[in-house]
């Protein structure tokens, strides 16, 4: 099994602060591998080591199948990162900010050209080559983010949550040309806080919490492993309680109540047959954010 990264007891510390608390990884070539925890979690100590920019305390890790103590600069050259912020040049147009970026590569003129139209029509902004980035909307920035990170032909792209910010149908856009990306064998290190796009992307994944994992697996695998297959929200009146006698896993959340159940429906005919009415009640299926909840007992969002 060919390896994009691996590694073992990897640790961050910042003085008596620990960042990143002695995890193992490995990321296959090719695959789409998402870090999924709550803000503090350990995600963005732990892509900055990859990316080479934040040497580990201790622990070894391998990008690429290089050292990353002692072939950072090469390892360096093979990555394509997408950061949380858009780092864009806004007095550059579209066409510029990629044959620009592609130089510091060491491309030629010609090379840049020609990268630079074939990343335009990957991020479907052709029509959009001569605009300047200050007067784009957010999706079309992020897909020039995106293009721009692939000038160098990267065999693992770093995505720090690609599509926060985007509306629905951006953020649709967006996934298509992740989905492209792997389609081509091209390995992706995912942050994000939408479950749907792990869901979506992601071929495994790791929670992470305080530092260390304390969950790994297929999206699918972890919700069947550490779940029911439905959940039942519900809003109650102040004075309303479930009480303590009841046949499934409830949590307590600020406005929510969950009750984690195989059968939502059922579950609330009994709640119901108990004397609670609930304000109003949904029934949906089981999601990563239950899975962390579950293993932590805190939401995904906190």
């Amino acid at each position: 099994m060919d390896l994009a990264v691996t590694a073992h007891e990897l640790t961050k510390r910042f003085d008596d602060f620990v960042a990143v608390n002695g995890i193992d990884l490995e990321i296959r070539s090719g695959e789409t591998f998402a870090l999924l925890g709550p803000n503090g979690a350990g995600k963005t100590s732990t892509m900055r080591m990859v990316s080479t920019v934040s040497p580990p305390t201790s622990g070894s890790l391998s990008i690429l199948g290089m050292d990353a103590a002692t072939h950072g600069r090469e390892i360096r050259g093979r990555l394509g990162v997408i950061p949380q912020e858009d780092q864009l040049d806004a007095d550059l147009t579209v066409y510029e900010n990629l044959t620009t970026y592609a130089r510091y590569f060491g491309q030629s003129w010609s090379e840049a050209k020609q990268n630079a139209s074939e990343l335009l029509e990957f991020a479907q902004l052709t029509d959009r080559a001569d605009t300047r980035v200050e007067t784009m909307s957010g999706g079309m920035r992020r897909r020039l983010t995106i293009a721009r990170a692939l000038v160098n032909s990267p065999d693992l792209v770093l995505l720090d949550e690609p599509t926060t910010g985007l509306d629905p149908q951006a953020r649709q856009l967006l996934w298509d040309r992740l989905y492209e990306l792997k389609e081509r064998g091209v390995t992706q290190l995912l942050t994000t806080h939408y479950m749907d796009e792990a869901e979506q992307l992601a071929d495994r994944l790791v929670i992470m919490d305080g530092g260390e994992i304390v969950a790994s697996g297929t999206p699918s695998s972890l919700i069947a492993e550490s779940t029911t297959a439905e959940v039942l929200e519900l809003r109650l009146a102040d004075e309303q309680s479930l009480g303590h006698d009841l046949p499934f896993r409830t949590e307590v959340l600020r406005n929510r109540v969950l009750v984690y159940a195989d059968d939502g429906a059922a579950a609330l005919a009994h709640i119901k047959n108990l004397g609670v009415e609930p304000n109003s009640s949904l029934i949906r299926r089981s999601t990563l954010e239950d899975v962390f909840l579950a293993r932590t007992g805190r939401q995904l969002v906190d």
